[in-house]
């Protein structure tokens, strides 16, 4: 999920024209505030839940599992257990879970996770008689791509887009710097970020929009391309813009934007650039697409991008996209406006011990934070 410079825990690694946030807010009634939901969970490192279930939440845990939590309650019962089908440590495991957007219905949803000598796997399950519990043996690999000899930079978040359309985020393949190049290679998937029409083809179709699909000269299952290791990406739920965190090699960490409406096909920059700054020989290359906010590692070492809040039972955070850092635990935010980031603020009511390894979002829109240590918190307004 994450930086390969963490040793023992899972990292993730990767910025714009702003560098620094502002004050952040004092104490007081009304203000941004973490409630903790449970500690009793090994490793989370996402949350989510299915279209319009108000009533449940699912987290993913590195080493293999999808828990449930019942109005808060967390069942004995995991949801999904494949330990046996994935290798897990470091950056690798089971990193994340999107249901599908017809989920009450057809009960599909995909999971993406490492499997044992290290290559990534999205594969789609069913949901068992028991609404509480998957169908184990109903697993069909949807994406197979080869990750080798590298265990980090793996990505890890799949999540369905407002198009309908399922969206992959592809870490480089590992090591220090993009050894086999895969960032700027379009003919390479690892790197990228992936838009796959799961509901046209078996077991998927590339959409006839996509930005490289009549390219031979690409792979047109490519959305954007030029990332390092992007953790964690979301869709503004109100206007569609698309977020995009990506860990940075040794010194700066990024936030992209890529407004709805815009064409895919955007070019990061990795290997190229990090963040706004030269990495490789090659710079500069026209047509790079700079990050709207980046942020050094005097600040932090890994960046986890989390989401557009849209919750009005927390007012101070409406129009804001929030993010972390995954060794520093602060949180910050901005609003995106006329294509860049504008009004940073930093809330140290929000800051977690390190380990911050996602936010999330439930069917409501209220926001989360996980950390390795085994927390899930709800972001909500102090009494």
């Amino acid at each position: 999920m994450m930086v390969g410079r963490l040793v023992v825990m899972l990292v993730l690694v990767g910025c714009g024209p702003i560098a620094g946030p502002g004050p952040g807010p004092g104490p007081g009634p009304g203000h941004p505030a973490l409630h903790l939901v449970t500690d009793r969970l090994t490793s989370p490192v996402f949350v989510t839940a299915p279209p319009g279930d108000t009533s449940r939440l699912f987290v993913v845990e590195q080493g293999g599992r999808v828990r449930v939590l019942r109005h808060d309650s967390l069942l004995a019962t995991p949801f999904l257990n494949i330990a046996r089908h994935i290798v897990s440590g470091g950056e690798q495991g089971l990193l994340s879970l999107a249901f599908h957007p017809d989920y009450s219905a057809n009960g599909r949803f995909y999971v993406y996770f490492t499997n044992p000598v290290g290559d990534i796997r999205i594969v789609r399950y069913l949901v068992s008689a028991d609404p509480d519990v998957a169908d184990s043996a109903s697993g069909d690999t949807v994406l197979a791509v080869v990750h080798q000899p590298h265990g980090n930079h793996n990505g890890g978040l799949v999540l369905f887009g407002p198009d309908g359309k399922l969206y992959a985020g592809l870490g480089d393949g590992g090591s220090g710097g993009d050894p086999d190049g895969n960032g700027q290679n379009r003919r390479a998937l690892l790197g990228k970020l992936l838009r796959l029409d799961v509901d046209a083809g078996t077991p998927y179709a590339v959409p006839s929009d996509n930005p490289f699909v009549a390219d031979t000269s690409a792979r047109g299952e490519i959305w954007v391309y030029g990332l390092r290791n992007p953790w964690r990406f979301s869709f503004d739920r109100l206007t569609g813009d698309l977020y995009t965190g990506d860990v940075g090699q040794n010194a700066w960490e990024e936030v992209n934007v890529l407004p709805d409406g815009a064409p895919g096909g955007a070019n990061y920059g990795w290997n190229v650039m990090e963040g706004n700054h030269c990495y490789s020989a090659a710079c500069p290359v026209p047509g790079l697409v700079p990050p709207v906010l980046e942020y050094n590692h005097s600040e932090g070492c890994s960046v986890t991008g989390g989401y557009v809040s849209r919750d009005s039972a927390v007012p101070d955070l409406l129009g804001r996209y929030l993010y972390g850092d995954f060794c520093s635990g602060w949180v910050r935010s901005f609003v995106y406006a006329g294509g860049r980031a504008t009004e940073p603020q930093q809330w140290p009511a929000l800051a977690v011990n390190g380990g911050l390894s996602s936010f999330g979002e439930d069917a409501r829109g209220t926001l989360y934070i996980t950390t390795l240590s085994g927390e899930l918190y709800r972001i909500l307004s102090s009494p």
